[in-house]
């Protein structure tokens, strides 16, 4: 190939990639890029926790996994300050064990658990009418780490400063347990754009 013609070449691809649009560039696409409802059926952009630590858990009122409630509440409440985000989302898929109307499970959480983290309109996790955020989490082509069905109530989702999967832990497992604490350690001392002083 000749000189000139490699310059002319390289030049006129250098043009072109110059006038590509912003728009048209990558955009995220982890599981913080769906919009979802919180308990009161507002809007709520996922992409508004970026540069959080997110733990994602689907819940029910009537489990034997309930009391976990308790458990999140105290580790959202010694992390929360360093950036750690706790998204609960009742789901009614396992033996009928969240009945109740978003009101009634807003009513029920902050009574008897005293919760302060953030509370989602109720939802599916699987199924025909899986929500788009469970439908990426549980899908291997988009979580082949950690994808795989729901298994029962208060499965865990971590999710880093990135906004990537980085872990999960079975419904049955305490969110207090070292494990669990020791990873949402791990990622909260990751610097993000949103990292806590």
């Amino acid at each position: 190939m000749k000189p000139t013609f490699a310059i002319t070449l390289a030049l006129a691809a250098s043009a072109m990639m110059a006038t590509i649009p912003a728009s048209a560039k990558p955009k995220y696409s982890g599981p913080l890029q769906y919009t979802v409802k919180d308990i009161s059926a507002q809007d709520v952009p996922l992409s508004n926790y970026r540069g959080d630590v997110v733990l994602i858990v689907n819940t029910a009122s009537l489990c034997g996994n309930t009391p976990q409630y308790a458990g999140l509440e105290t580790l959202f409440e010694k992390y929360k300050s360093q950036g750690l985000r706790i998204l609960a989302f009742p789901a009614n898929d396992f033996a009928h064990q969240e009945p109740g109307s978003n009101s009634d499970i807003k009513e029920f959480c902050t009574a008897k658990y005293k919760t302060t983290f953030d509370l989602f309109s109720k939802i599916s996790v699987k199924g025909d009418d899986q929500a788009p955020l469970y439908k990426y989490l549980t899908s291997k082509d988009t979580n082949p780490k950690f994808g795989g069905d729901i298994e029962w109530n208060f499965a865990k989702f971590l999710i880093g400063r990135d906004g990537q999967v980085v872990g999960r832990f079975p419904a049955g497992h305490d969110p207090l347990s070292p494990d669990v604490v020791a990873a949402v350690e791990t990622e909260l001392s990751k610097k993000g754009p949103k990292a806590r002083a």
